[in-house]
């Protein structure tokens, strides 16, 4: 709707995605559970489409400023992209970004799939430079796992002038922080697991384009390949999407006082932390074995590979053979949850007390 622009996305999480109302009518979506459907209608098959969906999709439109398609997972939303290429085409991507897109990438490369240029994506001048001839560039930022800056405006300008296609990941700094889409981005992708759902229950991934030509492809992409959504994991993720704005906000006031902290502990080398957030990375000042011991001993907070939970989660990056090699091996990715600041610094403390 027009009017949703003047929202702000606080009050787009709550309110997109609704039902029509009507007397008696219902406040949330239900859960549709139909694979088949009487002829005659825009649906026509279960796989083509949900109205369950069709409300998370709508919510996070809103949010994104872009028409949503929503997928089995963040990964099958990457590949739904990555499949509308053509063989062998050139696809630039950073080389300390997210592992599970890099090893999908280092995949196809290696089977000739398409042609993958890694390249330092702080670097605005090497990422275009890299991007000439290119079908797709593929940007996040802050970059996960080590939480660098990456220049997204200036990237996607200079991309914009080359004629190369851009998708963001913005899984991280989600559209409270960012719309890529307004920066002039083609794609932007989430894992919904994430900070949208958040709450560690489901997985989901998203793709959102303002595009229309782009979205049908990408629509029928999704209709073929049948990475689809289960209703009753869209249902709790669009249930997750009403607190999404409260939990963000509360982990990023979290997160930026125990970056403060971790500054000034001794066994902490680095801290990076963008200035928003839930998103912390840090060092150790200890080996492998050590940081393995540091994230092993949290009472509070669980080691693990996730992130954007309403609960905290931590883990060492490196013990993923796929992880770059230019992350260090005592990098902890920490995802800063909703507990009380105190408590966790504690947990913090007694873990590092451990080394």
């Amino acid at each position: 709707m027009s009017s949703d622009k003047k929202l702000k996305p606080e009050t787009l999480a709550i309110s997109a995605g609704r039902p029509v109302p009507v007397p008696d009518g219902e406040l949330n979506t239900p859960i549709a559970l139909n694979s088949t459907f009487h002829a005659g209608g825009p649906i026509g098959y279960g796989r083509y489409g949900n109205e369950t969906w069709t409300a998370l999709e709508d919510a996070i439109g809103a949010l994104e400023g872009g028409q949503t398609l929503v997928f089995a997972s963040g990964q099958a939303a990457a590949s739904a992209i990555f499949n509308l290429l053509p063989i062998g085409a050139p696809v630039v991507l950073s080389d300390e970004g997210y592992q599970g897109i890099a090893a999908l990438l280092k995949g196809y490369h290696e089977s000739g799939r398409l042609d993958v240029r890694f390249v330092e994506a702080t670097n605005s001048e090497a990422v275009l430079e890299a991007a000439k001839g290119a079908a797709l560039l593929w940007l996040e930022s802050p970059t996960n796992p080590a939480l660098e800056h990456v220049d997204l405006q200036a990237i996607i300008a200079g991309a914009k002038k080359l004629g190369v296609g851009v998708a963001v990941d913005n899984t991280l700094a989600t559209p409270l922080t960012q719309r890529p889409l307004e920066f002039g981005a083609d794609i932007v992708m989430h894992s919904v697991t994430k900070y949208f759902a958040g709450h560690s229950d489901v997985i989901l991934g998203s793709i959102s384009t303002n595009d229309p030509a782009l979205y049908k492809r990408l629509g029928d992409v999704r209709k073929l390949s049948g990475a689809i959504p289960g209703p009753f994991e869209v249902w709790l993720a669009l249930r997750g999407i009403r607190t999404f704005p409260l939990r963000f906000r509360a982990a990023e006031a979290n997160a930026k006082e125990l970056a403060k902290r971790l500054a000034g502990h001794p066994k902490v080398s680095k801290v990076r932390y963008p200035g928003f957030g839930g998103m912390i990375s840090f060092e150790l000042t200890c080996d492998a074995a050590g940081t393995d011991l540091v994230t092993q001993s949290a009472k509070i907070i669980t080691n693990t590979t996730s992130l954007g939970g309403i609960e905290s989660m931590w883990e060492r990056r490196r013990r993923w053979a796929t992880e770059s090699h230019k992350i260090s091996e005592s990098l902890i990715r920490f995802s800063v949850g909703c507990e009380d600041v105190d408590d966790l610094w504690d947990d913090i403390t007694a873990s590092l007390g451990k080394i």
